[in-house]
């Protein structure tokens, strides 16, 4: 989607939704990080989502869940969603009642503030193109998984440049295989209108969604199984971030 023209009154609103949320994000996330190292991530679950739904509501947004009934409130998950901007993981926090256990590039963890509280919260690290971090993954899946957690990750790898869901990539199947992991697919709307890669202006207002599809089961598949269930995945969000843009612009 084309990029809208922005003027001083953009860039003045925009800075004014940044304030607020880094006012809003930086006491939570000492707070979290604080509570977290002391108690646990999973302790101190409902004090997260409070954070998470106030940054959604500090956009101005209008933050709606559509969760397929097939979902099981207690059962661990992989959540394999479209990659959009720095708000994903918040988006989709509270849309399910899991914990949910990111996966992060090793060096954020070196951000101030945002690295303290994935390193206190249990983060899985993953080092870029490096080789033999796979088992030092699945051992990270294996012992969240025995905690009862979810998985959160975003197959693409990186974030859209034009609203559209990219290729996955399929490591992060391998491993949902190897685990017997069921895969929910999510596909979250409306987000790439409010902040897009590579523009610092955020835009207030407007509707967001978050899809949290029906469960795809990895048990009983092969390995050669995982290339085709990594683009069943990607089809099924895919296509719902594709209906959203042609109900929406034709």
């Amino acid at each position: 989607m084309k990029q809208p023209s922005t003027g001083v009154v953009d860039h003045v609103v925009s800075a004014g939704l940044w304030g607020v949320g880094v006012a809003w994000m930086t006491p939570m996330m000492f707070a979290m990080t604080t509570l977290g190292a002391a108690f646990g991530a999973d302790r101190i679950d409902r004090f997260s989502r409070v954070y998470t739904r106030g940054q959604i509501a500090l956009t101005g947004a209008k933050y709606t869940t559509v969760v397929h009934p097939d979902i099981d409130p207690a059962k661990p998950y992989l959540f394999a969603q479209n990659h959009v901007n720095m708000f994903d993981h918040v988006v989709l926090y509270d849309a399910t009642p899991h914990f949910k256990q990111g996966v992060e590039l090793e060096e954020h963890f070196k951000i101030p503030v945002y690295g303290w509280f994935m390193r206190s919260r249990g983060t899985i690290p993953v080092r870029r193109g490096r080789d033999g971090q796979t088992p030092e993954i699945l051992a990270n899946f294996r012992a969240e998984m025995a905690k009862g957690h979810s998985i959160l990750a975003f197959p693409e790898g990186t974030r859209t440049l034009d609203g559209r869901v990219g290729s996955f990539r399929r490591g992060i199947f391998y491993i949902a295989h190897e685990l017997g992991l069921p895969i929910v697919p999510v596909a979250v709307t409306g987000m790439y209108e409010k902040k897009r890669k590579g523009s610092v202006v955020l835009r207030p207002g407007g509707e967001v969604t978050v899809h949290c599809e029906k469960p795809i089961e990895t048990a009983g598949l092969s390995a050669d199984d995982v290339p085709a269930l990594a683009e069943q995945v990607q089809k099924v969000v895919a296509d719902r971030v594709d209906a959203y843009w042609e109900a929406k612009y034709g």
